[in-house]
């Protein structure tokens, strides 16, 4: 099976989300979409550099108050 690459991906759902509204037109996707996929990616990156948040930041390209700012919006850190 061929991977399948991350924009490919969110195109495919995108679609399916927009067929799913059946004609219905959306609202606010832009911060929906931010907001699904940006916990998920914070999620990943704070476990893979052990919760060290300098470290998560940096391969974030985020500014370490940022990073915090972020992960407290997510609740994923007190």
């Amino acid at each position: 099976m061929k991977p399948v690459h991350i924009a490919d991906a969110v195109r495919i759902n995108l679609e399916s989300y927009l067929r799913d509204l059946g004609g219905s037109e959306p609202n606010g996707m832009y911060d929906m979409l931010v907001a699904v996929v940006e916990k998920p990616l914070l999620e990943l990156v704070m476990q893979r550099t052990d919760h060290n948040q300098s470290k998560a930041a940096q391969w974030l390209g985020l500014n370490r108050n940022t990073l915090r700012k972020k992960l407290l919006e997510h609740k994923l850190i007190d």
